[in-house]
């Protein structure tokens, strides 16, 4: 019997349907259809926030934009990333387009007889000229840029009291649970209440 050790939102969230050729090829899935999950992010985040629920939304609003007449195709869209690896959060959101996307740096998958390669379809900028994610389908040439503004969706006001008290070498197990939760409180409205809200999930066609 599975155990479920999280917030129950984390299964109401959207869910993603890709096809996967790779993973069709080697036998991991029928026709090659997966199916993510925002739980999946969290695992590979090993964390849930705005930024990874953020960036789940991102990945979901750039693929449908590209392939609006059916699933998008894992492993065929190349993403680059608006500034340096280890600049502020691109690290976090990268991790998880790849995780989607199947786009990866220098350490992605090299492919099989120069057949499903995920090498170097991910790129950071050497400098941020935009906090846009751009990302480019491989087929086509499609390109779209996603962005995400949460100034709409704002945490509690009390939310710093509540962090400091929770950081307190003396804080009791209840106010670290009640700081969990309304920080987990602004993840649940972005992504029940603002995931096809385009004032937060911006996309735009490039090409």
């Amino acid at each position: 019997m599975a155990v479920v050790n999280y917030p129950q939102f984390f299964d109401q969230a959207p869910r993603i349907t890709l096809r996967d050729p790779l993973a069709e090829f080697l036998g991991a899935a029928e026709g090659g259809l997966m199916e993510y999950h925002y739980v999946d992010a969290v695992r590979l985040a090993g964390h849930s926030c705005p930024t990874v629920a953020g960036a789940y939304l991102m990945a979901r609003a750039a693929l449908r934009a590209l392939y609006p007449d059916g699933s998008a195709v894992r492993g065929a869209v190349s993403v680059r990333i608006p500034g340096p690896a280890g600049e502020g959060v691109n690290g976090v959101m990268a991790q998880v387009f790849t995780l989607l996307t199947g786009a990866a740096a220098d350490n992605g998958f090299h492919g099989i007889g120069g057949h499903f390669v995920r090498q170097d379809l991910l790129a950071y900028a050497e400098s941020a000229q935009t906090s846009d994610i751009q990302v480019t389908r491989g087929d086509t040439g499609k390109t779209v840029s996603v962005a995400l503004d949460l100034s709409s969706v704002p945490p509690a006001p009390n939310l710093r009291p509540l962090l400091m008290a929770a950081f307190a070498p003396e804080a009791t197990v209840a106010q670290r649970k009640n700081f969990g939760e309304v920080w987990q409180d602004r993840v649940r409205k972005i992504l029940l209440e603002h995931a096809d809200d385009t004032a937060v999930v911006q996309v735009t066609t490039l090409n």
